[in-house]
């Protein structure tokens, strides 16, 4: 996984190059005859098997907030028993107070896959249930990569027009449904919302006049289009996904399977001290404008500083991308064209998530039933090595609640 050149190195070097091998090793990846890496296996799990060590790191990390929080926020997610699919009505909220802060962040810590903080300008949503007030699941938008070979080919721009249009992109880079409504197909309910009235308005409330990204310069901002990539490979929940004939995302195709993911939070710490000791300005260039992938661009400097490959960042896993378009002639608009965004087909939320229930969810819970024995308890095993303390904590709690 190294160069084949003997290259001379400390002995903090060396320890530090000893230990992104063995990281490397222990989550699945070898190194081919081509000395690139490599996976043997594909697959969905093998791909959930990769982020492991990340998601431990982070459970780990939230280990005192779960603790403290999750008594309180259980009663606000849903058994199985307590969803009546006929009656779902789901609604769209902004995070604003703290404990929509908290529910995002007790959701978001159920992911097989590690959740983004997201980068830039952030808007967060809860979907609830209003039928029993308990949490569908969330959403949040933040600023795009520069560069997504796929997206700008199917937009069409050049560099020129990338760089005085991306003010009107954003990325969705957390999306799903929490259980039991994620197997009700409520994932595709939550992807939908995306595409609403409501989150258009709430973009150009807080970021109609924007900052450039590349040219720092004051713009009139608007949300033509959302991208999203499913963090599993190809995606069963994003695709097809259309209401009375609109389509609510199109598939673009697959990234070049670059990224950071199998370098864990506190492993990358390490690869920022390292360059921070070297003097390497990259060690702390992470302020919004300075790039927008700035730990993709940090990891590639401490990688290259310890001598390795530059490929150790192909990790290989395509992700399937899409993109929603809120405004009907976005694309033109995107490459120059100066005209009013076309609105025609864009629906407040309650009138997509009524479509979305009656085309998904209804007949989800009719051919599968077995949401129905999905308790509180199972929610807390999403927890992983968390788990048992949890159920413990909460169990206390009740006791409490009881005798008082």
């Amino acid at each position: 996984m190294g160069r084949s050149s003997v290259v001379r190195v400390s002995p903090r070097e060396a320890k530090l190059k000893q230990k992104l091998r063995r990281h490397l090793r222990t989550i699945g990846f070898t190194r081919g005859r081509d000395g690139a890496l490599q996976i043997e296996e594909q697959g969905k799990e093998v791909i959930r098997t990769l982020h492991a060590a990340q998601r431990e790191e982070r459970l780990k990390a939230n280990a005192a907030f779960l603790k403290r929080r999750a008594a309180k926020l259980i009663p606000y997610f849903a058994a199985g028993n307590e969803v009546d699919p006929q009656r779902i009505s789901p609604v769209l909220e902004r995070v604003s107070t703290t404990l929509q802060r908290d529910l995002f962040r007790f959701a978001s810590l159920t992911w097989a896959v590690p959740v983004s903080n997201g980068f830039g300008r952030r808007i967060r949503y809860l979907v609830w249930d209003n039928h029993n007030r308990k949490l569908i699941g969330i959403l949040a938008i933040g600023d795009p990569v520069f560069n997504l070979k796929v997206r700008d080919a199917e937009i069409g721009w050049d560099a020129s027009q990338r760089g005085a249009r991306l003010v009107d992109l954003m990325d969705a880079y957390v999306l799903g449904a929490v259980p039991p409504y994620n197997q009700l197909l409520g994932g595709k309910l939550v992807a939908c919302l995306l595409r609403s009235t409501e989150v258009y308005e709430d973009f150009a409330k807080l970021y109609g006049k924007a900052t450039g990204i590349i040219s720092q310069k004051k713009k009139r901002a608007r949300l033509l289009a959302i991208t999203t990539s499913s963090s599993l490979g190809r995606s069963s929940v994003y695709n097809r996904l259309r209401l009375n004939g609109t389509a609510y995302m199109t598939s673009l195709g697959y990234t070049g399977g670059w990224g950071h993911f199998h370098i864990p939070d506190k492993l990358f710490a390490e690869l920022r001290a390292y360059l921070r000791d070297i003097g390497h300005t990259y060690a702390d260039l992470h302020r919004f404008g300075q790039g927008p992938n700035w730990r993709l661009r940090t990891t590639r400097a401490a990688l290259d500083a310890l001598g390795f490959r530059a490929d150790m960042l192909k990790h290989g896993i395509g992700r399937e991308v899409f993109i929603s378009w809120l405004a009907k002639n976005g694309k033109a608009l995107l490459t120059g064209k100066r005209a009013k965004a076309d609105l025609g087909d864009l629906l407040p939320a309650s009138k997509v998530a009524e479509q979305a229930v009656q085309r998904w969810m209804v007949p989800r819970a009719e051919r599968r039933p077995q949401y129905r024995t999905w308790t509180h308890d199972d929610l807390l095993k999403l927890f992983g090595s968390q788990a048992r303390s949890l159920q413990a904590e909460v169990k206390k709690v009740k006791r409490g609640a009881r005798m008082g």
